[in-house]
């Protein structure tokens, strides 16, 4: 019997070492890829989102620590790490709003950058040359419950992203990344370049 209790014992103490390993690896690829996507000047990718909640589009996004700028055929987004506007070209009309964590992640596959460090379990395994990494929230109230974070191996360059709220998931799948500098007014609206838009405040 003291020997059942003791290998269960073991084999409890090495699962949760296993763990720990996994957690501490998946960190290290979100780490890096976080340096690369997040350099001090900027970058720019191109993307693509299917989502049952958001619906499907494609579109280009600048970056630049927290702030950003996505342009799909449907809508132009500005960031600047606290206010967003959205324009929706099909009405004339700006929204001006505060967004959620996801909210923000359905325009910016990279908001994941920041959103991991806190609040999430972590694990990783190898697929072919990529990193899938797995996030789940310690939180279920939390918006973003799931993630599964696909990295380049050698680069580090997210490739996708898959998001869950509830039981919809979210795919945004990330190319031509480009690491540029990026200008501070390219993250806020300026009324004078949408002069005939009338501006709707939601916050």
């Amino acid at each position: 019997m003291m020997k059942k209790i003791v290998l269960v014992s073991f084999m409890l103490l090495f699962a949760l070492c296993g763990n720990a390993q996994n957690a501490t690896q998946a960190k290290a690829v979100l780490d890096k890829a976080a340096s690369v996507v997040g350099r001090q000047g900027g970058a720019s990718a191109d993307f693509k989102i299917a989502s049952a909640k958001y619906g499907n589009t494609t579109g280009t996004i600048y970056i630049k620590g927290n702030k950003f700028h996505a342009r799909t055929p449907q809508a132009v987004v500005w960031y600047n790490g606290k206010t967003q506007w959205t324009y929706m070209k099909n009405t004339n009309e700006v929204n001006v709003s505060t967004p959620s964590e996801a909210q923000k992640m359905s325009m910016n596959p990279y908001t994941f950058i920041t959103m991991y460090k806190n609040g999430y379990n972590l694990g990783v395994k190898t697929l072919g040359s990529r990193y899938q990494v797995h996030l789940t929230a310690q939180n279920q109230k939390r918006s973003v419950q799931e993630m599964y974070i696909m990295v380049n191996a050698k680069s580090y360059v997210p490739t996708e992203v898959k998001m869950r709220q509830g039981k919809t998931w979210t795919t945004i799948a990330i190319s031509n990344f480009k690491a540029k500098n990026q200008s501070d007014s390219l993250f806020v609206f300026r009324s004078k370049d949408y002069p005939s838009a009338e501006v709707v405040d939601l916050r």
